[in-house]
C-alpha cells in the first residue's frame, strides 16, 4: 500500500508494508480522509513516539469503507461507512484496527466530514466529562476555562459545553480567533498576546474545571483561577514540562491536577469513550446541534504543506487530508 513516512522530518508519500491479517476483533477500513492533530507534529519532531506495538505511520484518526472484518465481530460489516480512532497509521491507504474503536457515520454525515470527529471529539468527551468529571452542582453549571480554544479540541469542547449548559472561557491567540469562539458558543474569552489571563478569568468568575493543552507556566496562573474543588486536567506541554506547584493552594482549594493521554489508553478503554459518544453527542450531530470545524484540506500526497499550516497556528478547527478523497 501506499502511506506518508518519514524521511529527516519530509513527510514522503510511497510504498510501504500493508497492515498484516486480522485478528478476531480487528477490521479492515480503506481510508477515505485522514485528520491531522497535534500528536503527528510532535511525532514527526521525534517527541511523542506511537505506543509499543503500534503502527509507525502518522495519523490518529480516519473515514473510510470497511474492506475486511475479523471473525469476532458482529456489529460492523464489509462496505459499511465508518470512523475510527487510532493509536497511528492513519495516514495510508488502508489501516487495521479494533472494533471498539470504530463508529459508523452519524445519520446525513460524509465520510469528509467524519474524518473530523474522532480524536477531537474523543479527547474532548473524555477530558471534560469523563477525566473532568463536568456536571451540574445544586442546579448550578460548573464553569470551563478552556485554553487554545481555537484549535481542534478547543472548538470542540466550546460546542460541548454550549449544548450540555457549560459556560466556557476560552484563551486564543488573535482577535479573529476570540471573535469566531464567542460566535461558536464560548461566553468570554481573552487574546493571550495581552498578557496574563488570571484577571479576566477571576472577573469573569473562575473555573471549576479547566482544559489545558499547553502546561508549563500557565500552571501557577491555573492555579490561581481554579475554584475550591476544581479540576485542571492536562492534556498536552505545548508550553514546557517542568513548572512550580504551589501545594499549599492546591491543599487548602481542594484543587486536583489531573494528566490525561487518549493515545495510549487500550482498545477497550478507548472503546468505552467511543461509546459516550455515540450515546450523547452522535445524535446530537445528527440533528444539527454540534457539527466539526473543516478550516482546510489537502491531498495526502501534500501532508508536509498540511502540517506546515497547522504548525503555524492559523487554522481554526481541524486540517484533513484527502487519501481517496471518497465522500
Amino acid at each position: 500500500m501506499y502511506a506518508i513516512g518519514i524521511d529527516d522530518k519530509t513527510l514522503n508519500w510511497g510504498e510501504q508494508p500493508a497492515p498484516g491479517p486480522l485478528g478476531a476483533d480487528d477490521i479492515r477500513i480503506r481510508v477515505a480522509w485522514a485528520g491531522m492533530n497535534r500528536a503527528d507534529v510532535m511525532q514527526r519532531a521525534g517527541s511523542y513516539p506511537p505506543p509499543p506495538g503500534t503502527s509507525e505511520i502518522l495519523g490518529l484518526e480516519v473515514s473510510g469503507t470497511i474492506s475486511e472484518v475479523g471473525p469476532g465481530v458482529e456489529r460492523l460489516r464489509p462496505g459499511q461507512q465508518v470512523c475510527a480512532l487510532l493509536a497511528g497509521g492513519g495516514y495510508a491507504e488502508e489501516v487495521v484496527v479494533h472494533q471498539a474503536q470504530v463508529l459508523p457515520l452519524p445519520d446525513g454525515f460524509g465520510l469528509r466530514e467524519a474524518a473530523a470527529l474522532p480524536e477531537v471529539f474523543a479527547t474532548a468527551w473524555l477530558n471534560l466529562f469523563m477525566e473532568g468529571a463536568l456536571r451540574h452542582v445544586d442546579g448550578q453549571a460548573e464553569r470551563v476555562l478552556l485554553h487554545a480554544g481555537a484549535s481542534g479540541v478547543g472548538t470542540t469542547a466550546i460546542q460541548l459545553c454550549r449544548t450540555f449548559g457549560h459556560p466556557c472561557f476560552v484563551t486564543v491567540g488573535s482577535e479573529s480567533k476570540l471573535e469566531k469562539c464567542l460566535a461558536l458558543g464560548a461566553e468570554a474569552g481573552w487574546n493571550r498576546h495581552q498578557g496574563s489571563f488570571v484577571e479576566a478569568v477571576k472577573a469573569w468568575g473562575g473555573a471549576d474545571m479547566i482544559l489545558d493543552p499547553v502546561g508549563g507556566n500557565y500552571l501557577a496562573d491555573n492555579q490561581q483561577v481554579l475554584n475550591a474543588d476544581g479540576r485542571l486536567v492536562l492534556i498536552g506541554l505545548m508550553g514546557g514540562r517542568k513548572a512550580e506547584l504551589d501545594m499549599g493552594r492546591m491543599l487548602m482549594k481542594r484543587q486536583r491536577l489531573i494528566g490525561s493521554t487518549l493515545r495510549s489508553k487500550s482498545p477497550q478503554a478507548k472503546g468505552a469513550i467511543l461509546d459516550g459518544l455515540h450515546t450523547h453527542v452522535w445524535p446530537r450531530l445528527a440533528r444539527g446541534e454540534l457539527r466539526p470545524l473543516i478550516d482546510r484540506e489537502w491531498p495526502i500526497q501534500q501532508a508536509g504543506e498540511a502540517m506546515a499550516y497547522l504548525e503555524s497556528n492559523a487554522s481554526f478547527g481541524k486540517v484533513l487530508l484527502a487519501v481517496s478523497g471518497e465522500g
